[in-house]
């Protein structure tokens, strides 16, 4: 059996199976051992009530001592039961699970296992705790099971199940030679992929992880800087001349650029000016001004008679990009004829945007991937710039680049990076950072707070609704599953819509809805026909709501710094004062420290340097920084020693000096591809 077999040659997977895993994007042996578990279940032995430590998940062995009551509340059952052990009581509660009072029989002796929270007299409670008879938590007491992320038909013993069958099967060769495996202290390829999977305890899972990390981070760099070999090599026929319009263009501005955006309008001028096509990132803050100096950019291009583009990653941000640069070309009379172009567009539509751009008749270009669909022709790009570059692969922007000859690259990142990291990972890219924001905005006001906090956070989200303006609230995942205790969009907007008054409108958004629900809620939120809008990240790119004055982030220490400092650039982008809370998981303060870096400063550089520094190898699984790139492990900040030797070892293995074991490779190629979020 090898890596590109199909999942149908393991025993026991028929069609309906293969089917179901497809949805998980399992087609092929390989895609099953590098589908890595989301986290781990650690069963440590049950406590008294009375050792229950708030903000960690134990479990407790007690005796249910009244028939569970049942609360309906618009449109949901909620179920609370009381239980006890000889050192005192405590009470679970359930949402929308009004079966389980049939097992909560009054006497009746169980396992609770959850996240341990305190009531308003400071007694600890547990929602949604999972319930064990004595016996069956007997069985798993002290081991370390994995946790998959799943779909409808699709159980973690399953996919336990199918992967030791195709370990067992497989014969896994390592690209990596032993001696370089000494060197950089990592464990073998086949150990790993057995231990990441099936560990006997946290050493062997915090081995397999640096190893897999390393590879998923190796196999990027190498692919980046071959990649810089061939853009090195790309030659301009045509480089362009400066224009009036630009220049006069920033003169007419009713704002006068920092002096950081006009130190990089100057590289991005003269690169624009060169024989070899320009690579050139700009990072900088949300709110620093990257996106006139892309308009800038597309203005000289368009002046000098050639094509460009800008591509977004989600359609209500290009229709926000469009919408601008039509305004700023109707206001000051530029000669510049731009089009919108996105996938939900009709046949008709799009038809005629292809006429328009074939013939050169549009020379901007602005939308989402429909930019690079085999349909689009353009007569002379010479410019494609990509929005929040994270959200795509150099193969995307490459595949744009294509679409012409000697294509001038220009790439933007809200996502502040140290120095030290941005070095390695933009390795293909000359980089131009914007470190002054503009003066007239006012500074977002934050705090750091635990769960007791909450019912003040709700009457403050009431308080602004009140006065007219709007909300987000954040939360780490879509619905209840990975990972216990913690906050999930679906449960929450129902939570929130008992805890606020019906007036006010609260809707929910999240990654899994489809691409066209997605844009109409953000459309109706940035409209004002949502008062509060409970999401996932997903709303770190997002349409510009100047309305929005308070974003609430809940269990904001599974979040990496310099991602909750994007979410936090969703507000201060109007004239009222703006607000942050950060809510903990947990009521120990563990994690203040960390997240006290954001009320110290506004500064996303500081903040990342802050977060580079205080992440330790901590959580194996918990905190996720979606910023830089979206790998399967690995993340930049924790795992920043590793992507410093992957680096250096990227850069021998491109110069020729180390060679990689090829009957290996089969696994390192396919091991990151360069995936969006």
């Amino acid at each position: 059996m090898n890596m590109q077999d199909s999942m149908n040659d393991l025993k026991g997977v028929g069609v309906k199976t293969a089917a179901l895993f497809s949805k998980l994007h399992i087609d092929t042996i390989g895609q099953l051992i590098r589908y890595y578990p989301r986290d781990y279940d650690h069963f440590d032995a049950p406590v008294a009530v009375r050792e229950l430590v708030a903000g960690k998940v134990m479990a407790i062995r007690a005796r249910v001592t009244a028939s569970p009551s049942m609360v309906r509340a618009k449109g949901f059952v909620i179920t609370h039961a009381n239980v006890s052990d000889e050192s005192g009581a405590m009470r679970l509660t359930w949402f929308r699970m009004p079966y389980i009072r049939n097992a909560l029989k009054p006497g009746t002796v169980h396992v609770f296992r959850g996240l341990v929270k305190k009531d308003g007299n400071g007694q600890p409670v547990m929602e949604h705790p999972r319930m064990f008879s004595e016996e069956q938590y007997q069985s798993v007491c002290g081991s370390w099971q994995p946790k998959y992320p799943l779909t409808a038909g699709i159980t973690n013993h399953m996919i336990q199940k199918y992967m030791k069958q195709a370990l067992s099967a497989l014969s896994i060769q390592d690209y990596l030679p032993a001696q370089l495996q000494k060197t950089y202290g990592l464990i073998p390829l086949s150990d790993a992929l057995e231990r990441i999977h099936f560990p006997q305890n946290e050493t062997e899972v915090r081995a397999a992880r640096r190893r897999l990390v390393f590879d998923e981070f190796l196999s990027f760099l190498v692919q980046i800087r071959q990649e810089k070999v061939i853009n090195e090599q790309v030659i301009v026929d045509h480089p362009m001349v400066p224009v009036s319009d630009t220049a006069r263009l920033i003169d007419a501005l009713p704002y006068r650029l920092t002096g950081a955006q006009q130190r990089v309008w100057g590289e991005i001028e003269k690169d624009l000016q060169q024989h070899v096509a320009m690579n050139r990132l700009i990072q900088g803050d949300v709110g620093s001004g990257k996106t006139i100096l892309a308009f800038l950019a597309l203005l000289m291009c368009s002046q000098n008679g050639r094509q460009g583009c800008l591509m977004a990653p989600t359609e209500v941000l290009a229709i926000q990009h469009y919408e601008a640069l039509l305004s700023l070309a109707e206001q000051y009379e530029l000669e510049v004829h731009p089009v919108l172009l996105t996938g939900s567009m009709s046949a008709k539509q799009k038809k005629e945007i292809y006429e328009k751009t074939a013939s050169g008749e549009a020379d901007i270009l602005i939308g989402t991937h429909a930019l690079i669909q085999e349909g689009v022709h353009y007569r002379n790009l010479a410019l494609v710039v990509t929005d929040e570059q994270h959200r795509f692969g150099v193969r995307q922007r490459e595949a744009l680049a294509n679409k012409g000859d000697g294509v001038h690259l220009l790439v933007m990142s809200a996502t502040p990076i140290p120095r030290t990291l941005a070095m390695v990972l933009y390795g293909d890219l000359h980089v131009s950072v914007l470190d002054e924001m503009p003066q007239n905005r006012l500074p977002i006001k934050n705090c750091v707070v635990d769960p007791s906090f909450r019912k003040k956070a709700y009457a403050f989200l009431k308080s602004q609704v009140a006065a007219g303006r709007q909300a987000y609230v954040i939360c780490p995942m879509v619905e209840e599953g990975d990972w216990e205790g913690v906050e999930n969009v679906t449960d929450y907007t129902k939570k929130l819509s008992l805890a606020l008054p019906d007036p006010i409108r609260i809707s929910a958004l999240h990654g899994k809805m489809k691409a066209a629900k997605k844009q109409q809620i953000m459309e109706d939120f940035a409209a004002h026909r949502i008062d509060i809008l409970v999401s996932t990240t997903v709303i770190e790119v997002g349409i510009d709501v100047p309305n929005a004055t308070v974003m609430l982030v809940e269990n904001a220490e599974r979040f990496g710094l310099a991602q909750l400092h994007q979410l936090r650039g969703r507000v201060g982008r109007g004239k009222q004062q703006s607000f942050c809370i950060f809510m903990t998981g947990d009521e120990s303060g563990a994690n203040n420290k960390r997240l006290e870096v954001l009320s110290r400063s506004n500064d996303g550089f500081y903040i990342a340097n802050e977060d580079l520094k205080l992440r330790g190898p901590g959580d194996l699984f918990g905190i996720r920084q979606s910023g830089a790139l979206d790998f399967s492990l690995g993340d930049i900040y924790q795992d920043s020693d590793v992507l410093l030797n992957a680096g250096e070892l990227a850069q021998q293995v491109v110069a020729g000096k180390v060679t990689l074991l090829k009957e290996g490779a089969g696994l390192f190629e396919k091991q990151i591809d360069y995936r969006t979020i």
